[in-house]
């Protein structure tokens, strides 16, 4: 196998060819997915349709959530109360989960934040969020806007990956703002 190798152009020609493609299936096959610390703003409306805001605030990508049972009260509670929900989806085992699990309970006494940490193996009973939001690694922190400031249509805040108190205090502060609306920014 080896002389026939070294003898023959195209036997080489054919293995470089086909090594070219094993890594490039490998390769492509481990880039999908989406980076860790980003941040998505989404708009839900639970049984209906949802809009996505790009990641540049520039367009929305209709999307369908299927019909779920009912969220659990503590969740609906705190929503209907007008506080923003804190919903850390964590992996239990995970030392970046265990580290944004402390990092969000050292903001929990934030006036009008509702904490929730939900467990990987509980993500089902909040599909109608986690689907409509496409959440797709763990841990993953939801910041519900409160209701009054959605104007009648929940949306929710985003963050993925390892979270200190600062930027879950920030994802929270992002989700509960009560300013004018910003405009998007266009240099020139």
């Amino acid at each position: 196998m080896r002389e026939k190798l070294n003898e023959s152009k195209a036997a080489q020609v054919g293995l470089v060819a086909v090594l070219a493609v094993v890594v490039a299936v490998l390769f492509l096959g481990k880039s999908g997915g989406s980076s860790a610390g980003g941040e998505t703003e989404l708009t839900i409306e639970p049984g209906e349709t949802v809009a996505v805001a790009a990641p540049t605030g520039m367009g929305e990508l209709p999307t369908s959530i299927p019909q779920t049972r009912p969220l659990p009260q503590r969740f609906t509670t705190a929503y209907d109360a007008d506080e923003t929900v804190a919903l850390l989806l964590v992996h239990d085992g995970g030392i970046d989960d265990k580290y944004t699990k402390l990092a969000l309970g050292a903001v929990a006494s934030v006036e009008d934040v509702t904490p929730i940490v939900v467990p990987a193996k509980q993500i089902s009973r909040y599909a109608s969020i986690t689907v409509g939001l496409g959440i797709s690694q763990l841990p993953a922190l939801i910041a519900m806007r409160p209701k009054s400031l959605s104007h009648g249509v929940p949306q929710a805040i985003v963050a993925y990956g390892y979270q200190t108190p600062q930027s879950v205090h920030q994802t929270i502060a992002d989700a509960s703002y009560r300013g004018p609306e910003q405009g998007s920014y266009h240099p020139g």
